[in-house]
């Protein structure tokens, strides 16, 4: 199946804003290349803000949209939604899944968060210092966001991580809003979770998570379901990342979700959106805090009783 590849150059301060216009106009994955480098071993592929994000003051992004889309349709809405910045620099071009795949594996290696959670691609080696408790996930996140490397992933990845060293999650069920490849509900299960439910708009997420799944031997604790197929229980453990606007319009939703004392993290929320979401959410939410890596923030807190 073909994808529609739009490319766009710019720089190091532009990036963020890219990646989210990008984003919210459906993008469903976002890459970053060198744009001054000069040889294929330079030109290494980053999913933007990884945490050894590299300096590069010239970029080129790389943004997948299904192949159906309007290419002169989206540049517009791309120039709507942000006309400060070069959309007429953009550049489009089909290509096949393997393409896209192809680079991926070349590129994703085994990252740690926290203490003892590890992300390793499936084709990969578990690293020899991982140790004998580290909380492996295999991982091939297909056309769904979610790999690690982006910081809204990786800073909830620390955040479970942190819980289960805590003993917050041993055995607890957790929801995973916007699961995207489901490795935020992966990570929760290798942790100790009994079992974890992932909920995505993409269809393409729902395949992608169960794949996720069945590649590392937890099939029957993770369901992944679309919006409208999801049950309206209650967890005690509750992750969303998703997008500022998202959360925000979505919190109600997610504050159904959980019972007094359930553990949230938000997060997809760039720097400067924090102040307006902590107020928002401590409607209902006690010891808010909100922590920074790179140009984006995570929020978590505690449901209060009442």
């Amino acid at each position: 199946m073909p994808w529609l590849e739009l490319t766009l150059p710019c720089t190091l301060a532009e990036q963020a804003r890219c990646e989210r216009a990008l984003e919210d106009l459906g993008a469903l994955s976002v890459t970053m290349q060198d744009a001054d480098a000069e040889t294929a071993d330079e030109q290494a592929i980053f999913e933007p803000g990884v945490g050894e994000t590299p300096l590069w003051k010239q970029m080129v992004l790389t943004a997948l949209f299904e192949a159906d889309i309007d290419a002169l349709a989206l540049l517009a809405a791309l120039e709507s939604f942000d006309p400060d910045l070069h959309w007429d620099q953009a550049a489009f071009r089909k290509v096949e899944d393997q393409d896209w795949e192809r680079a991926w594996l070349d590129q994703f290696k085994p990252m740690r968060f926290g203490a003892r959670t590890w992300v390793v691609p499936w084709n990969l080696d578990v690293p020899a210092d991982a140790g004998a408790d580290a909380a492996i996930i295999r991982l091939d996140p297909g056309l769904a966001f979610g790999s690690g490397t982006h910081p809204t992933t990786a800073l909830c990845l620390e955040w479970l991580d942190d819980l289960a060293a805590r003993g917050l999650l041993q055995g607890r069920d957790v929801l995973d809003f916007g699961s995207g490849s489901g490795i935020l509900a992966l990570a929760a299960i290798k942790l100790g979770a009994a079992r974890a439910d992932g909920i995505d708009n993409d269809p393409q997420a729902i395949i992608a998570t169960h794949d996720n799944a069945e590649r590392n031997g937890v099939a029957s604790q993770l369901r992944a379901v679309l919006p409208d197929q999801a049950s309206p229980r209650r967890y005690p453990v509750v992750v969303a990342n998703i997008l500022a606007s998202a959360l925000d319009a979505l919190a109600e939703t997610l504050v159904s979700h959980c019972e007094p004392g359930t553990r949230i993290a938000l997060s997809g929320i760039l720097a400067g959106q924090e102040d307006e979401l902590l107020q928002r959410y401590a409607t209902w939410f006690d010891e808010l805090k909100a922590t920074r890596q790179d140009d984006w923030m995570r929020i978590d807190g505690v449901r209060r009783a009442g």
